[in-house]
């Protein structure tokens, strides 16, 4: 089933319910469906939980890379020429991230879709994320989800990664 979700979709309206919730959602909630996972994943993000973050991911095996754009690598070549195009990442790295930073973090999601069978999904959005008020990284992303007994889970995030000119 695809699902195609406009830039102020469900999920958008789902994490804006759940950032007026207390952060003291459970994972049984924030997993109870694909939109869900979403919002609880955006709510994490912007409240600074890694833990809850963490909690959306399968326990073990995940994987994280983000590809520079030609036009970011364009740009990362000319301070750097050693720079690679693709870039490994981690969940463990992010969450720290996360709960470690006292910046406004805002992840914004347009043009998302989902795919799925009940037992996978695949969503594939465009974003900005902003730190602070300014964007400090753009481009499209793809999530592949299980469901398991406990809800569904992120196994993979991949993105294209086009960090603003300085």
């Amino acid at each position: 089933m695809l699902i195609r979700l406009r830039a102020i979709g469900s999920a958008i309206a789902a994490s804006l319910i759940l950032l007026a919730q207390p952060a003291i959602a459970s994972t049984a909630e924030d997993t109870v469906d694909v939109p869900h996972l979403i919002a609880a994943y955006h709510a994490a993000v912007v409240s600074h939980d890694g833990a809850r973050l963490t909690a959306l991911f399968v326990p073990t095996g995940s994987a994280w890379f983000s590809v520079l754009s030609e036009e970011g690598l364009a740009r990362a070549r000319a301070k750097s020429p050693a720079t690679t195009k693709i870039r490994p990442g981690s969940l463990k790295a992010f969450a720290k991230l996360v709960a470690t930073s006292n910046s406004a973090f805002d992840p914004r999601h347009t043009d998302l879709r989902i795919a799925s069978d009940g037992a996978v999904a695949t969503v594939t959005f465009k974003f900005e994320f902003l730190i602070d008020g300014k964007v400090q990284n753009r481009g499209a992303e793809s999530w592949q989800l299980i469901k398991g007994d406990d809800g569904w889970r992120i196994v993979s995030i991949v993105f294209s990664s086009t960090p603003p000119a300085i």
